[in-house]
């Protein structure tokens, strides 16, 4: 659907990510409000136990006793046939807690800002400056670009703007098979997930076996990781980091435009570290997230037993605190919980946060913009649009 929105009322942004999310899994979120509609803890034949209270979500993420990211149906059945065994999305246990410890260094303060600075300079400069000439311009083309620009400092490729799209593209196939109701992806997507991803991270045992600290692949063997884990670990990374980022940016943008914030983000009566928390909160870039049951227990009341599959619908933990609001505080069982929490919360957090900011201050300094169109994506794994144009917006 393409609209044409010159301005938007309050309530345009519930509207527009109803629309979002629709457009996206007509049928798992009509499906998921309706099971949370039946109580914080509901099981459903063919999807799991299904868990829509944020405190409860955040007991079984922290609980690594009896939920596990390895059993069935859980994120190990998905991505090990693609990834390998030993990267950190289907890990658990000592091994898990070692590999965390040897990577968490790659997302110190210090090495995020350059690595922004270094792929992010040239197209946020560009996107200033021609919002800023009156010209329209894609913010989903940009977010894909910066993506594209990051895959390519991850894997070892050289920084050239004709390859983002490529990348961006490549690394978007391997999610498109992901269904709430498949507990593991069909012989054929794994296959082509094996194409794709072999032939983005074939750089990055080239650069690797180069080693030094000018590459992410060349900082993994100064780590001690082999081969093959270095290559899982950035497959990895870009699964779990492309998507969101370029659902999420137009996402904020058009939210922040919706509700007038955008205007209080420029002239700085806005706090932008707020105002991008409660966005994530409303958007939920990773509106669900899976675990399996290792032991016998319960869940809100709910027994389990090892092997169910519990799904933790993230997006209706976060949006049941109701309406987007940068003002009031988020309270403790929901913090940051779409990117995880315990162990597995998201060791890439600080490197997706500098890309947004990085991004949204680069609208913010061309002046007051407007979004002139926007079409949201359809049947994509993450919800979000497939074009949103910003335009200066004309004085009055």
């Amino acid at each position: 659907m393409t609209v044409t929105t010159a301005t938007a009322p309050d309530a345009t942004w519930q509207r527009w990510e109803h629309r979002v999310q629709t457009s996206a899994h007509p049928v798992a979120f009509r499906l998921l409000r309706a099971i949370a509609a039946r109580g914080p803890v509901v099981r459903v034949p063919r999807v799991g136990v299904v868990v829509s209270d944020a405190a409860l979500a955040r007991e079984v993420l922290c609980d690594t006793e009896h939920y596990t990211k390895t059993g069935p149906g859980s994120p190990s059945d998905l991505w090990t046939p693609v990834l390998g065994p030993a990267v950190l999305l289907n890990m658990e246990g000592a091994d898990h807690a070692a590999l965390r410890r040897r990577l968490s260094g790659l997302f110190t303060p210090g090495y995020v800002a350059g690595l922004c600075d270094r792929v992010l300079a040239q197209p946020l400069a560009d996107l200033t400056r021609r919002l800023a000439a009156g010209e329209e311009v894609d913010l989903v083309r940009v977010a894909q670009s910066c993506a594209g620009a990051a895959i390519c400092e991850i894997v070892g490729l050289p920084a050239e703007p004709e390859r983002f799209a490529a990348a961006h593209a490549d690394a978007s196939e391997v999610t498109k098979a992901v269904r709430l109701w498949r507990h593991s992806l069909p012989p054929r997507h794994v296959r082509r997930a094996r194409d794709v991803l072999g032939r983005l991270t074939a750089s990055a045992v080239h650069a690797y076996r180069r080693g030094g600290d000018d590459t992410l692949p060349g900082r993994l063997r100064g780590l001690g990781l082999s081969e093959d884990e270095a290559r899982g670990a950035v497959g990895a990374f870009l699964l779990t980091g492309t998507e969101t980022l370029v659902s999420f940016i137009p996402r904020l943008v058009a939210l922040c435009h919706d509700t007038a914030w955008l205007d209080r983000l420029r002239d700085g009566t806005a706090n932008a570290g707020a105002v991008v928390e409660e966005a994530l909160r409303v958007t939920v870039p990773s509106p669900v997230m899976l675990r399996s049951v290792a032991r016998p227990t319960a869940i809100g009341g709910v027994p389990v037993a090892p092997g169910d599959r519990v799904v933790i619908a993230t997006l209706l933990c976060a949006t049941a605190y109701g309406a987007f609001d940068p003002g009031r505080p988020h309270p403790p069982e929901l913090r940051r919980l779409w990117f995880g929490a315990g162990p597995h919360f998201c060791i890439g957090m600080p490197l997706a946060m500098a890309q947004i900011r990085a991004v949204l201050d680069a609208v913010l300094a061309a002046g007051p913009v407007t979004v002139a169109r926007r079409r949201t994506a359809r049947h994509v794994l993450i919800p979000g649009y497939a074009r949103l144009t910003l335009t200066l917006r004309s004085a009055p």
